[in-house]
């Protein structure tokens, strides 16, 4: 199906921290899978320019949502930024994407791994009821430099108490110390078996299944740890234990 785009109204555009915002918007959007994305467009310099951005609302929510941050001298990100309340940029229908559940395959736990604004497609599956029903255990991994990068954290918080036995909320922090954080990047956490002991949980093929969205490096290397634990990429032809959402 061909996309097209519509216009849509600001409701709010947040700021979390200096180089991070989401940015609530009323527009139409047709039914979608929670992990999936659209493309949002901006008129910079009287011409358009369209960027990907994974929705963080649910399916059954009847607005759009979008994390982002800002990237020096982008113009994208900062024409973002400077929109306010009741102006209107333009949201992609439908919304595209394999990083999805229906991809998955079944399992007993799920890791969902995230940088910076790649938390935003997770945030979006643990609203739908079928995550919590699929699997026993869900570990969401949030890394970020700093700890005021650490969004969403009411959202995040009520999935814990609603669900205490079977999710876990593990905050990463590479650049300063912060209370109730692992500190360090991601791959070295796997490896080393801090991340596994914070969860209480094994990474392990016969019952992990990993997500993994974010910053190009962490993926990679992070896919190296894993695969020392003996998980490798899924693929629909070819089963395994590893789905990836490249971000930048």
């Amino acid at each position: 199906m061909a996309s097209a785009f519509l216009a849509a109204r600001v409701i709010e555009n947040k700021q979390w921290a200096e180089n991070l915002f989401s940015i609530k918007l009323d527009v139409e959007l047709q039914p979608f899978k929670a992990g999936q994305f659209v493309r949002v467009q901006l008129m910079i310099d009287g011409e358009p320019m369209a960027k990907p951005y994974s929705l963080v609302n649910s399916p059954e929510q009847d607005i759009a949502e979008v994390f982002y941050n800002i990237v020096p001298d982008g113009p994208m990100s900062n024409g973002l930024a400077a929109l306010k309340a009741g102006g209107t940029i333009e949201v992609s229908q439908p919304a595209a994407g394999f990083f999805v559940l229906d991809e998955l395959p079944e399992t007993q736990s799920l890791w969902m791994f995230a940088t910076g604004t790649g938390l935003g497609p997770y945030l979006s599956i643990l609203q739908e009821s079928e995550v919590w029903q699929r699997f026993d255990n869900l570990v969401l991994v949030h890394a970020v430099s700093y700890a005021d990068n650490l969004a969403y954290q009411p959202l995040i918080e009520g999935f814990g108490q609603n669900q205490s036995a079977q999710f876990k909320y593990i905050p990463v922090v590479s650049r300063e110390e912060h209370a109730g954080a692992l500190k360090g990047r991601i791959p070295a956490l796997m490896s080393d078996g801090q991340l596994e002991s914070a969860a209480g949980l094994k990474i392990e093929p016969e019952t992990t299944h990993i997500m993994l969205c974010g910053n190009q490096n962490m993926i990679a290397d992070a896919r190296i740890a894993l695969a020392e634990k003996g998980l490798k990429k899924h693929l629909r032809r070819k089963p395994g234990h590893i789905t990836t959402e490249q971000y930048f």
